[in-house]
């Protein structure tokens, strides 16, 4: 069987999430790498998961690797390493240690599998996919971020929470940097499409805004040796169906912008349809006056990030 092929970089409890959803979900045979420091763990891990695939009846192969050259030919290359925040640690405070980390991963997957399509999930998100941009040198159709089917999730789950309802039946899209200011699109939301402006009053949507953006944070709170990784993990799956199954699907994701939304040469959360070819188009929206001022807000703070390493403050691309 000609089954697609998915390397998932780091092995970490995000990277093994990912290979536990997109394995249960048959999207491809899956190699999880970590780096050689880390010994056989990601091959211990890929073995466990194998042994589960007679219990749960899904037939793909999946392996455990320190080494690139096993990733060559791979269609998709998931990009999770990198250290994960901590207690008290914003997104921001990754950005010079993830950066020396995305170059070297991104060097490798040029070298190994220049046709991949690349998802990044490493914190600070949009400066670590910009970064992944410039050290593969890909089109930016073939590199993006995980970032707003993540932070849509957690809004929708807040708000479902809020009215008692089936998730499913709630509609929503969240744009800009993922981050604290991340902009979720209150002209874009409703429940069984009624505008959830119907449905909850304006303050207590203000509050739900709020616990969107520190959806993360809350959870590094409580789990205080770590960060969010199931509901991450399954952003990233779903974002790796669209392109094997080539579904299409109209989400939001980090991607290169140029007059897109008058962005100007940055990587940020925007609507797009995702499929075969990777981001096949980029959705343009009409924002409110609030919604835009938020947006622009974000986007500043973004570019404000990927500066910093395009001034030399974190480390380049070794190109």
């Amino acid at each position: 069987m000609n089954r697609s092929k998915i390397s998932i970089i780091g092995a970490g409890n995000v990277g093994a999430t990912t290979a536990h959803w997109c394995a249960s979900a048959e999207l491809g045979d899956i190699l999880l790498l970590d780096i050689p420091e880390t010994g056989d763990m990601p091959k211990g891990k890929a073995l466990d998961l194998m042994q589960a695939s007679p219990i749960l009846g899904f037939d793909v192969n999946i392996r455990g690797t320190s080494d690139y050259a096993e990733t060559a030919g791979s269609d998709i290359v998931v990009i999770t390493a990198g250290i994960a925040r901590k207690p008290g640690m914003s997104r921001d405070d990754l950005l010079a240690i993830n950066a020396k980390i995305i170059n070297q991963v991104a060097e490798n997957i040029r070298n190994t599998s220049p046709n991949a399509i690349v998802i990044v999930v490493s914190n600070p998100l949009d400066a670590m996919c910009q970064q992944a941009l410039k050290a593969t040198g890909f089109p930016r159709e073939r590199v993006l971020g995980q970032a707003g089917v993540l932070d849509s999730a957690r809004f929708r789950t807040f708000l479902a929470m809020e009215l008692g309802v089936s998730v499913e039946d709630v509609s929503a899209m969240l744009l800009g940097g993922h981050g604290d200011t991340m902009v979720p699109l209150l002209s874009c939301a409703s429940v069984g499409g009624i505008p959830i402006t119907q449905l909850i009053s304006r303050e207590r949507l203000k509050e739900i805004v709020q616990r969107t953006r520190d959806g993360g944070a809350e959870i590094v709170s409580l789990l205080k040796t770590g960060s969010a990784y199931y509901a991450p993990a399954a952003a990233t799956a779903q974002m790796a169906e669209a392109v094997v199954r080539d579904k299409k699907r109209l989400i939001a994701c980090s991607v290169y912008c140029e007059s897109e939304y008058g962005v100007g040469g940055y990587c940020v959360g925007v609507p797009i349809i995702l499929g075969a070819k990777g981001v096949e188009k980029i959705i343009q929206l009409q924002l409110s006056g609030e919604e835009e001022l938020e947006f622009r807000k974000s986007v500043e703070a973004v570019k404000e990030l990927s500066d910093k390493l395009a001034a030399g403050l974190a480390p380049r691309s070794g190109r």
